[in-house]
C-alpha cells in the first residue's frame, strides 16, 4: 500500500502498511469513525462497518450526507482504534496506552445492484454478530428500499501500534508508586432478552 498522504511522522517505529497487519485490525474492530468535508466544514460520524476484500463497507439513510458523499465518489477518511492497556509509567509524562489503529483514504461508491447489496448487508451483520444473519428475519423490499449501502475502496492506509511496557527514565524507577500494564479487553456481559423474547 502506498503511504504518500499517510506517513506516520511522529514514532514511525510504530508504523505499519501492510496488509495483513491493516486488515487484522479492520477484521478486529466493530465501530469505526468517518470523516469527510463539505466546503470549510469537517464531519465525523462513528459508524459500524465490515471490510470487504479492499473496501470498506457501510450503511446508512438513502438522503444521509455521509451517503451521498460517498456515493458521489469524493474522498473519505476512516479510522478505527482498539485499546489494548492501560501502560501506567513511575511518571506522568511516560503514562500512555497500548493500542491498535487503522487511519484508511479512499473513494466510495453506491452498491445498487441488488444480490452485491445483500451480499454487503449479511457481511454487516456477520461482522456485528458471526451466524447472525441465518437466524434472522431477511431484509423486506421496504427495508432494502429504505436502506443504502456503500463500498469505499482502500486506496491508501497505515497502522500504528504501541505494545509493551511504560518507558520510565532510569532516574524514576525508584518512585514509590506502581507501574505497568492495566491489560483492556472487551467482553460480552450477561445476554438481557427483549421483552416479546420466549427464550
Amino acid at each position: 500500500m502506498s503511504p504518500e498522504i499517510h506517513k506516520i511522522q511522529r514514532l514511525p517505529q510504530r508504523g505499519h502498511y501492510d496488509r495483513e497487519t491493516i486488515y487484522a485490525i479492520l477484521d478486529a474492530a466493530r465501530v469505526c469513525h468517518v470523516g469527510l468535508a463539505e466546503g470549510d466544514q469537517p464531519f465525523v460520524l462513528p459508524m459500524l462497518y465490515a471490510r470487504a476484500g479492499d473496501e470498506i463497507l457501510l450503511h446508512g439513510a438513502p438522503a444521509s450526507r455521509l451517503i451521498g458523499h460517498i456515493a458521489a465518489g469524493r474522498p473519505i477518511c476512516i479510522s478505527v482504534a482498539i485499546l489494548d492497556g492501560l501502560v501506567l509509567a513511575k511518571s506522568a509524562f511516560h503514562h500512555s496506552v497500548n493500542y491498535r489503529s487503522v487511519v484508511l483514504f479512499g473513494r466510495g461508491r453506491l452498491i445498487e445492484d441488488l444480490e452485491e447489496k445483500l451480499a454487503a448487508l449479511r457481511r454487516l451483520t456477520e461482522h456485528l454478530a458471526p451466524g447472525r444473519w441465518e437466524a434472522a428475519r431477511p431484509p423486506n423490499a421496504a427495508e432494502l428500499r429504505g436502506t443504502a449501502v456503500v463500498a469505499v475502496r482502500i486506496e491508501n492506509a497505515s497502522a500504528k501500534v504501541r505494545s509493551g511496557p511504560p518507558a520510565d527514565a532510569a532516574q524514576d524507577r525508584t518512585w514509590p508508586v506502581w507501574a505497568g500494564v492495566l491489560p483492556v479487553r472487551e467482553a460480552f456481559g450477561e445476554p438481557i432478552p427483549a421483552a416479546y423474547c420466549d427464550e
